[in-house]
């Protein structure tokens, strides 16, 4: 039974590529998208995925805040932060809010699938280009 994923990004663009990148992995299916945090933790509820990609610079709820309150209403579900922010973010306050890995979005795709592979232990025939 494939995995799903919860793909957060205020960033319609960038939610469609992550859609279709993870449409090319045999072990996952998109359960849904937002916008933004407060959006994220309402589809989580609904959808209890089994990864939330969480963009960190979001309006209105940023995605550390989005993570703290992911991680304590769903404790089992990973969260990985996609962000273009990586370098600012310090393991001990990812961690602290509950996100699993940090992958930087200028790493592309090709990183996320290895850290899907990482974290959930899933195949990742990545395409080869971001």
């Amino acid at each position: 039974m494939p995995k799903s994923v919860l793909i957060v990004d205020d960033n319609q663009l960038v939610r469609e590529v992550v859609r279709v990148f993870f449409g090319t992995l045999a072990d996952w299916q998109v359960g849904g998208e937002a916008a933004g945090g407060a959006e994220a933790i309402q589809k989580a509820r609904e959808l209890k995925p089994d990864l939330v990609l969480l963009d960190l610079s979001m309006p209105y709820m940023n995605g550390l805040e989005a993570a703290s309150v992911l991680k304590k209403m769903l404790p089992d579900v990973h969260i990985i932060a996609f962000t273009m922010f990586a370098d600012a973010l310090g393991s001990r306050l990812s961690s602290a809010v509950g996100v699993d890995l940090v992958v930087p979005k200028a790493e592309g795709l090709t990183v996320l699938a290895k850290a899907l592979q990482s974290l959930m232990g899933t195949a990742h025939d990545a395409p080869s280009r971001p």
